[in-house]
């Protein structure tokens, strides 16, 4: 431990890289890579990218909609932007729709959607943190709609990910830490990309506060300040 004084930190912006280059694969994110990968050659026009928080949607989701050139829509703005969506997509545009299912879903306006990007022949891209089988969709014909969707499910990050992501988070940070001590974090920490964010940023803060390199003590007390042991 440093024997100078705390500083208050003096935060400097850190920007998410989002690229396709910057993008860690394997197991767990193969098939949602391949279908990212993959597009325009898809089976449909519509395809659905399941799976828990911080399993690396919005990742994939970005380079889609950088590489199509898609409008993006949050799911809660779906209704007042349907206008503005529907008529993109009858003039070929694509559309990309984060965060469905979470039981707030338009489905009036979802279907009207799905509808305008078939006949505009444009694609729509919608991620979802639940499989569509349990979105609870009351509509009979959107239901239709999203049985005919390519579905393809992320799972929860494995080790090499997982990995490879902590110590990424860390370099974007210019952030020199020891292998055991990344060790320490993968032994402890929850098993997400979320919560790698989290702990990396308070490991981050607390560095540069205690003008110290980083421990497996300084891991310890940020695990211990996220509730993570």
């Amino acid at each position: 431990m440093s024997s100078g004084p705390k500083q208050l930190p003096l935060r400097l912006p850190v920007e998410a890289a989002f690229d396709r280059e910057d993008l860690i694969e394997s197991p767990a994110n193969a098939t949602a890579v391949a279908m990212i990968d993959a597009w325009p050659d898809w089976p449909g026009r519509v395809a659905i990218l399941a799976g828990p928080a911080g399993s690396g949607k919005s990742h994939l989701a970005a380079i889609w909609a950088s590489k199509s050139g898609s409008e993006v829509c949050i799911l809660s703005n779906l209704g007042r932007a349907i206008e503005q969506l529907v008529q993109a997509a009858s003039n070929g545009s694509s559309i990309l729709i984060e965060d469905t299912g979470r039981g707030d879903l338009d489905e009036a306006a979802l279907f009207h959607l799905i509808n305008a990007v078939r006949e505009g022949e444009g694609y729509c891209l919608i991620t979802s943190r639940k499989l569509p089988t349990r979105w609870e969709i009351s509509l009979p014909d959107l239901l239709s709609r999203l049985k005919a969707a390519q579905v393809v499910e992320l799972h929860e990050p494995d080790d090499f990910l997982l990995r490879q992501v902590v110590i990424k988070l860390f370099a974007d940070r210019q952030l020199l830490v020891e292998p055991r001590v990344v060790d320490y974090c993968m032994t402890r920490m929850e098993r997400s990309l979320e919560a790698a964010g989290r702990l990396v940023e308070v490991i981050d803060t607390e560095a540069l506060a205690r003008r110290s390199k980083i421990s497996r003590g300084m891991v310890a007390s940020a695990l211990d300040a996220l509730g993570m042991v």
